[in-house]
C-alpha cells in the first residue's frame, strides 16, 4: 500500500455533533462518533518510511510511528498507562528479559525526549533494525516492530543536522478512503508528549476536520498519540494538523499542514 505525506490533516465531522475529547492518562476517553476505535491487537512501534529490503544512502532521516492508542511521553516526567518513548535497535534482537532496563549504547538508541525520528549515519553495509517502546525507566513494553533488513549503499558528506527542520506531515493511503481508515501524524524536529506532563518544548497533535458543507470538529490528541482511525460519512473533507504547545494550548510550535480527502460510501 502506497502512502503519501501531506500537510496537516483532519477529517470533517458531522454538523452539530462536533465534540471530541481525550482525558488525562488512565481515565476513560470519549471518542467522537466519526472516530473509529483502534483495531484490536494492533499495538506496534514501526517505521513509516522504511521497509525490509530497502537500499538507502546515509545520512537518512528515519521516521517512527506508534499504534494501538499508545502515546509518546518524555522520560523527565513519568506518565504510566499507555505511554513510552521510542528505541531503535541496531543489529539486536528483542531483549530476553522485559523486566530489565534497556542499555545505553550504539545498538540501543534512546529517544527519551519524545522524538519521532532520527538521522541514520551508519556506514555502508547490511543492518537489521527494529523499534521498541519502553517506559520512563527504560523498561520495555510489549510494543515493537518486526525486524527490517536494510542495506546502506553509500555514506554521503552531508551534515545530518541540515536534514532536520521543524514541521508536520499527515500520512494516509492514496486515493478515496473507505472507513475506517488510518491517518498518521508526524513531527520533524519536535518532541511529542502528554499535555498533562506540562513539559517545556513539547507538544501534542490537534486535528481539525472540516466538511465540504462547513461542519467543523476538533480532535485533541493530548496523550501523545501519533495516529487515529476515522470513519466519517461519505463526503469531501479538509484535514488540518496542528502541533500544540503543552505549556500553552493557545500556542502552536510550528505551522500547520492541510490536506483534502474523499470518503467512500
Amino acid at each position: 500500500m502506497r502512502r503519501f505525506a501531506v500537510g496537516v490533516g483532519a477529517l470533517a465531522l458531522f454538523a452539530g455533533q462536533l465534540a471530541w475529547s481525550q482525558t488525562p492518562a488512565n481515565t476513560t476517553r470519549t471518542l467522537h462518533p466519526w472516530q473509529a476505535p483502534m483495531p484490536a491487537g494492533n499495538a506496534e512501534a514501526y517505521f513509516t518510511n522504511l521497509k525490509s529490503g530497502d537500499r538507502i544512502e546515509t545520512p537518512y532521516v528515519l521516521k517512527f510511528g506508534l499504534s494501538g492508542g499508545w502515546g509518546l511521553a518524555p522520560i523527565s516526567k513519568p506518565m504510566g498507562g499507555k505511554s513510552g518513548h521510542h528505541h531503535l535497535l541496531v543489529n539486536r534482537d528483542l531483549p530476553l528479559d522485559f523486566k530489565a532496563a534497556l542499555p545505553f549504547n550504539e545498538q540501543y538508541i534512546h529517544f527519551g525526549k519524545g522524538q519521532m525520528e532520527t538521522v541514520l549515519t551508519l556506514a555502508p553495509g547490511t543492518y537489521t533494525l527494529r523499534m521498541l517502546l519502553a517506559d520512563d525507566k527504560h523498561l520495555p513494553h510489549f510494543v515493537y516492530s518486526k525486524p527490517l533488513k536494510v542495506t546502506i549503499t553509500k555514506k554521503n558528506a552531508v551534515d545530518p543536522k541540515s536534514l532536520v527542520k521543524p514541521g508536520l506531515a499527515l500520512m494516509l493511503s492514496e486515493g478515496e478512503q473507505k472507513p475506517p481508515f488510518r491517518v498518521q501524524f508526524h513531527a520533524s524536529g519536535l518532541n511529542v508528549g502528554h499535555a498533562a506532563q506540562q513539559e517545556k518544548d513539547t507538544g501534542h497533535f490537534k486535528l481539525t476536520v472540516t466538511s465540504k458543507t462547513g461542519a467543523v470538529a476538533e480532535m485533541d490528541f493530548a496523550e501523545g498519540q501519533t495516529e487515529a482511525w476515522l470513519a466519517p460519512p461519505a463526503g469531501d473533507y479538509t484535514l488540518k494538523l496542528d502541533f500544540v504547545d503543552n505549556l500553552n494550548p493557545q500556542q502552536v510550535l510550528t505551522g500547520p499542514v492541510t490536506a483534502t480527502v474523499k470518503v467512500k460510501p
